[in-house]
């Protein structure tokens, strides 16, 4: 019976998993991934002997009381920064679990148990520390640039090289002390680098640390000999790995680049326009060019989930849509702060699924689109990045919005995005700019749509 709820539950994980691949279904496969994991648990609990029932409940009601007020208050745009936690907290508990069969039988492991011990408390490690580095530049607690010290890939190889071998001596020697030497040189390995990663790369680091995360939990299955445990850790360690290769996809990318690159430790300030045409619009000049579409595109950027402009974009397609404009949404892949992040801010608004549209489905409808409305997006409707082989970008997949018949922007400046460099997009015929918060900006085209 323990295998066959065990094999239940991870079915029900895997069909979880699947639905999570569109925003209708997530929630459903959000659920029924809970419940394999609820099964799991019990399971696992009810094969335990000599078990003590008090901490066990104690760890439950502190644990799903802070993951509960968690849930409750933290703010869809600070949801990266929360799974950037979550993460480090799988890799951390993956970490424990192998410690404590470590100080249960005093280190005396045969080498397979030795080497996936040794895995799971390096990998764990890692993830801990690497992903709150990634929670602090997301939040701002540390620079969102990225921190290159001197002879950094140097000291991390080194250090690598260093567990590796200490983690041979604690396999051989069958040396408590070894292993969590390995701790330490994991949990600084971790820290050192993700600093030199800048902000705007976090998605793909939240994925891969994802993967990892789920990596260190398939080694702690292991360990325990957990096949639930196993099967999970894997699906979250090849899924997240996954992802990240196609987030790199989605940067024209490669992983070692985004990991080893310090892109963007360059930042450049204002841009120069010399004498580039600009043409500012005001909220009425926008009105009305919403008002007399037939079709409008959102293109939602990072700049809108730090406005908090969601609300305000969803009560704007309400009143463009009563008088009979059709509104569609554009989703980059690696708009926002982590994959799916301009999605879930769109739904808490109660954008309708059906208007979510990814590039592939976007970039043929913008020929035939009257207006677009980019707010707070940058590089990823750069057009130098399908045209000018000379840019950094060249080559990353973007959002064609040059292709519409008229573009607004809604920015604060013409300062550049992450990739620091110009946009042409600003100064084409059919562009205009609203220099101003996303969110103010959209509020104050609200009101202009009343006297249009």
């Amino acid at each position: 019976m323990t295998e066959l709820l065990y094999l239940g539950a991870a079915v029900l994980f895997i069909f979880g998993l699947k639905q999570l691949s569109s925003p209708r279904t997530a929630r459903r496969g959000n659920m029924l991934a809970s419940i394999g994991m609820l099964i799991a648990v019990v399971v696992t609990l009810a094969n335990m002997e000599n078990i003590g029932w008090g901490p066990i409940i104690a760890g439950l009601l502190v644990g799903g009381g802070v993951g509960a007020a968690l849930a409750l208050r933290v703010k869809m745009t600070s949801m990266p920064e929360l799974v950037a936690a979550f993460n480090g907290f799988g890799g951390v508990a993956s970490a424990l679990v192998a410690l404590a069969e470590i100080e249960r039988t005093s280190s005396v492991f045969d080498t397979e148990t030795g080497v996936v011990v040794a895995l799971s408390l390096g990998i764990g490690s890692i993830t801990f520390s690497g992903s709150f580095v990634a929670f602090g530049k997301l939040n701002g607690s540390l620079p969102g640039r990225p921190i290159l010290l001197p002879a950094g890939q140097v000291i991390n190889a080194i250090l690598a090289i260093a567990m590796i071998a200490t983690a041979v001596w604690a396999i051989s020697a069958e040396e408590a002390l070894a292993y969590w030497i390995v701790v330490g040189i994991a949990l600084v390995l971790g820290v050192l680098a993700v600093i030199p990663i800048g902000g705007a790369d976090m998605p793909v680091v939240i994925s891969l640390l994802n993967s990892f995360s789920g990596v260190a939990a398939a080694m702690a299955g292991f360990v325990i000999s957990n096949s639930a445990l196993i099967i999970g850790g894997a699906l979250v360690g090849a899924a997240g790995f996954i992802l990240t290769v196609l987030m790199g996809e989605a940067m024209n990318r490669t992983i070692a680049n985004v990991l080893f690159s310090g892109f963007g430790a360059t930042t450049a300030g204002p841009v120069s326009t010399g004498d580039k045409p600009v043409k500012s619009a005001t909220p009425d000049d926008v009105a009305i060019a919403l008002a007399y579409a037939e079709n409008v595109f959102v293109v939602p950027g990072y700049g809108l989930a730090v406005a908090q402009a969601q609300h305000a974009v969803r009560e704007l397609a309400t009143e463009l849509e009563a008088k009979g404009v059709t509104v569609s949404y554009a989703i980059h892949p690696v708009a926002g702060r982590m994959p799916g992040h301009m999605n879930v801010l769109l739904a808490e608004a109660d954008v309708p699924y059906d208007q979510l549209l990814d590039l592939d489905q976007s970039n043929p409808r913008f020929p035939q689109t009257d207006v677009v409305l980019v707010i707070g997006a940058n590089d990823v409707v750069n057009p130098s990045a399908r045209d000018d082989a000379t840019s950094p970008i060249y080559g990353m997949p973007i959002l064609e919005v040059d292709l519409a018949t008229t573009v607004v922007v809604v920015k604060r400046s013409l300062s550049p995005g992450f990739a620091g460099i110009d946009n042409p997009l600003f100064y084409q015929d059919g562009t205009m700019m609203l220099f101003s918060d996303g969110k103010a900006a959209v509020e104050s085209v609200i009101a202009a749509l009343g006297n249009v």
